[in-house]
């Protein structure tokens, strides 16, 4: 395999990788849908399944959610021909509205590990584990989006509201 080969096949995981992030935090199914193999397995917290079905469950939970950002960071490569094992380190900040009591939020450092494949000359996931290395529930700030947020506009949305979307013309 060719230096730029490998170039190319290293940027194409991490695209995956965040398009992952962006699935999650706008809870954009296509874009979920689009990091996986349609035979993937996800271990992901209470989920240990395949991942059409972790999905599925993301996208329900997601709804609960007043915000979710990841951040990926740290990326780690070792790639083969057809297959690549990929540890990445995310950040994720996850606040629930509040469901007849006080909102929450907590902040979770972990470790994606995944088995990533190479078919039809495209990257996604095929096995993922997620490993927690933190997980810290802080007090959520009890105000409204206007006294948190004030004249920072616009504020981030769910698909298909964010102001990204035109930008991408999806």
């Amino acid at each position: 395999m060719s230096t730029l080969e490998q170039l190319l096949d290293r940027e194409a995981i991490r695209d995956c990788l965040y398009r992952y992030c962006r699935g999650i935090d706008l809870a954009d199914e296509q874009a979920l849908r689009s990091a996986y193999w349609e035979d993937a397995h996800d271990r992901h917290g209470p989920w240990d399944g395949p991942a059409v079905g972790f999905i599925d469950w993301a996208l329900t939970v997601l709804k609960s959610y007043e915000c979710s950002v990841h951040q990926i960071t740290n990326i780690l490569i070792e790639l083969g021909p057809a297959s690549a094992a990929v540890e990445s380190k995310f950040l994720a900040f996850q606040r629930s509205s509040s469901l007849g009591g006080e909102p929450t939020q907590v902040l979770i450092l972990g470790r994606y590990a995944d088995h990533f494949e190479k078919r039809k000359g495209q990257w996604r996931i095929a096995r993922r584990t997620v490993i927690y290395d933190w997980v810290e529930d802080q007090p959520a700030v009890v105000k409204s989006l206007e006294e948190r947020f004030g004249q920072r506009q616009p504020v981030g949305s769910r698909w298909p509201d964010d102001e990204t979307y035109p930008l991408f013309q999806r």
